[in-house]
Parts: structure tokens; C-alpha cells; sequence
């Protein structure tokens, strides 16, 4: 049986050089970030090819809420995963979520399992609020306590990589938190 190998990602915009991936090596976690000017896309499915990930976590949504396509609704906005984490909306994301969204309809295509993640709700989750956003020396330590040895975090999207990877870990072992709808869209916490 192959081992299940997974990387954890913070999805950021195409060239600003700020999309960073998680992910385990020999025991250790490891973050890797994009190129400013480079294609974050490429990026992540080169990555995704070399480390031979089965699984990916993505902090990105990954579906639309189900009202555009059903006249009855008049819910157009919100999926049920982002109204119960009070999440941004996917419409609202625009291209982002179109990327997204291609990108998991790509590496699903390569036989790729990708869900969404949402780091804010898992430091939500794991009381973890006082530093987060505020302190990413303080935050890290923190995160240390729950993750394998890993690098100095240089940013905070480094740090959403880590809590990619988490939510990604606790999906493995079967402690995640799900929320939403399966036939709009879950989020994995």
C-alpha cells in the first residue's frame, strides 16, 4: 500500500510570490514558498508531482455556493460551510476561487485527492487567537507544541502553510471537523 503523503497549502495570488506548502520530510515539517513574479499554480502542481502528494489541503475555496444553480434559492453569495465559519465568500474571492478551483479540478485529473482548509477556524478550534495575526515568534511556538520540528516561519502565510498541513494531518487521522454541505462544498478543519 502507498504511503499517504500530503502537503498543506496557503493560496495567495498568482505572482505576488506569497503562496507557501507545507509539508513532512523525514520527520520534519518543511515550508516552501513561491517566487514573487513566478506562476503560483505551476509552482504548486510541480510540487505536488515531486513530493508525490496524495492528498493536498488548500486554504482556498474550492466549490460556489449551490443557489447559482438552483432558481428556487436566492442564497447566491455564501456556501453553508462559510456562513457557519463566517468565512469570505467564494463569489467574493472572484478569480482566486476560479483559480482554485481549477487547480483542484487539475490535480484531481492526476489522481490528487484536494480538499479545503481553513486555518482561522482550526486556530479558532485549538484556542489558538491570542497571537495569531499578532505575534509569528509567539504563534510559532504555539504551533510547535502540535506539529513535527519545523523551520523559522518567515511570514504568515508560512504559518497558514503549517495550519494547511495541520488540518490536513488531523483529516488523516480522522479527527477533523467538517462543516458545510457535501453536495456544495465542506471545509476540513
Amino acid at each position: 500500500m502507498p504511503e499517504n503523503r500530503f502537503i498543506g497549502i496557503d493560496f495567495s495570488s498568482k505572482r505576488a510570490g506569497t503562496t507557501a506548502i507545507a509539508f513532512v520530510d523525514e520527520g520534519e515539517l518543511h515550508v516552501l514558498q513561491s517566487i514573487k513574479g513566478e506562476d503560483a499554480d505551476k509552482f504548486i502542481r510541480n510540487y505536488v508531482q515531486a513530493y508525490k502528494a496524495n492528498f493536498v489541503f488548500i486554504d482556498a475555496p474550492l466549490s460556489l455556493p449551490q443557489g447559482l444553480n438552483d432558481p428556487e434559492s436566492l442564497e447566491v453569495f455564501y456556501r453553508a460551510a462559510d456562513r457557519k465559519l463566517q468565512a469570505m465568500s467564494p463569489m467574493f474571492l472572484g478569480g482566486l476561487t476560479s483559480r482554485a478551483m481549477l487547480l483542484k479540478k487539475t490535480l484531481e485529473l492526476e489522481k490528487h485527492k484536494v480538499f479545503e482548509v481553513y486555518p482561522k477556524a482550526l486556530v479558532e478550534e485549538l484556542q489558538l487567537k491570542e497571537h495569531y495575526k499578532h505575534d509569528l515568534l509567539l504563534f510559532q511556538k504555539e504551533l510547535q507544541q502540535l506539529t513535527p520540528p519545523l523551520p523559522e516561519l518567515r511570514n504568515w502565510h508560512q504559518a497558514d502553510a503549517v495550519l494547511a498541513w495541520l488540518s490536513g494531518s488531523r483529516f488523516m487521522q480522522g479527527d477533523a471537523s467538517v462543516y458545510g454541505d457535501e453536495t456544495e462544498g465542506v471545509i476540513y478543519v
